[in-house]
């Protein structure tokens, strides 16, 4: 059975699709840009999208009664890979534990709404 994942707590789908889908024992994201929930914008600076995409994939899963440790795999895509370092260093506050998810990470010409970053993830019950 197919659900879809729907917060308030993170940005609304900007085009036909969902925030999340819950597929009972995984749960897929959409790729997260780094809008800030109490300004409704995207911050300046990598760091701070980097940030505002977790917090809004930590929102997702939560709705779904999940939290950040049930990821096993993200997709990062970055405006700039110079900005690798950065990202990961936020990355690592919100991602940690003894089993990390695998991951890849991307150079993008653009992104939505000229973001500098977004994530996606995938978890499992």
């Amino acid at each position: 059975m197919k659900t879809k994942i729907s917060t308030a707590k993170a940005p609304a789908a900007i085009g036909p699709y969902s925030q999340g889908v819950d597929l009972g024992s995984m749960v897929f994201t959409s790729g997260q840009l780094g809008i800030d929930m109490t300004t409704g914008t995207l911050p300046e600076g990598v760091e701070a999208q980097a940030r505002c995409s977790l917090t809004n994939i930590k929102s997702i899963l939560a709705e779904a009664g999940l939290s950040m440790d049930n990821i096993v795999k993200t997709v990062v895509f970055i405006k700039d890979m110079n900005d690798f370092a950065k990202v990961n260093a936020i990355y690592s506050e919100f991602i940690c534990g003894e089993i990390l998810p695998a991951r890849s990470c991307v150079e993008v010409a653009r992104l939505p709404k000229d973001a500098l970053v977004e994530i996606e993830a995938i978890a499992v019950r």
